[in-house]
């Protein structure tokens, strides 16, 4: 068995899998880390858990002492050069966020055409996949929450927008907030997918929590993948090097 785990800045999110199929899953919010425990008791001591974590070297410590109990084979994710028919040209392929990479290395997994990968958090990646599996690098931009709480926090007359809609001609300020956020997200998606829109195949991969809120506006190819850097983490944990 597999047991992957998303640390994220907002949730950690985990699953297990078997046989090439999902058998468990479940999420909580990073701040609550010690529930994790909880799942972690009905977990098999002999599986293998492999983690990606962007929160912080306290939550990956947190994670490594609840798992030290009952699970020896432990691994986190770490960015490298090559992984899994995926080839990272960052300029220190190390600094790659490895969320990004587990998106990456599950996108690879998902499709063998050039792909835009945006995964849509608290923060929002999208990150150029080119068909040879070549990562051309990517955008990191705040998320659509953080972007209206931006907004709210450092102006003295803009609301947090609650209850605003996207509207193409917005007309109120609540309604202007939401427009102008995702106008930003979208706009970030579609530019980024331009030098391969006229490739064979070629489709945005979404993942994330406000995935949702894009794939109502894309004027681009896209298909929704759930739980794409769980996905990554066990085409990781399953390869042979």
């Amino acid at each position: 068995m597999i047991i992957a785990i998303d640390a994220g800045n907002s949730r950690i999110k985990w699953a297990t899998h078997e046989g090439g199929r999902w058998l468990d899953s479940g999420v909580l919010a990073t701040s609550d880390i010690a529930w994790l425990a909880e799942a972690a008791d009905e977990w098999p001591a002999g599986a293998q858990v492999v983690v990606c974590n962007v929160a912080g070297a306290e939550v990956a410590a947190g994670i490594s002492s609840l798992l030290a109990r009952r699970q020896a084979r432990v691994s986190f994710l770490r960015p490298t050069a090559v992984a899994c028919g995926v080839r990272n040209s960052y300029d220190l392929p190390a600094q790659l966020g490895a969320d990004r990479w587990a998106a990456l290395i599950g996108a690879r997994a998902q499709s063998a055409n050039a792909c835009l990968v945006v995964c849509a958090g608290t923060a929002t990646t999208v990150d150029l996949l080119d068909a040879d599996g070549v990562f051309r690098g990517g955008l990191i931009l705040p998320g659509f929450d953080l972007m209206r709480g931006a907004l709210a926090s450092n102006t003295a007359q803009l609301p947090f927008a609650e209850a605003g809609a996207f509207r193409a001609e917005p007309r109120n300020t609540s309604d202007a907030i939401v427009s102008g956020c995702l106008q930003a997200q979208l706009g970030a998606v579609e530019r980024m997918f331009a030098p391969i829109a006229s490739e064979a195949g070629a489709q945005c991969l979404l993942t994330g929590g406000a995935a949702e809120r894009l794939v109502a506006h894309l004027r681009i190819p896209f298909r929704l993948v759930e739980n794409l850097i769980l996905r990554g983490l066990v085409r990781y944990a399953e390869s042979p090097s």
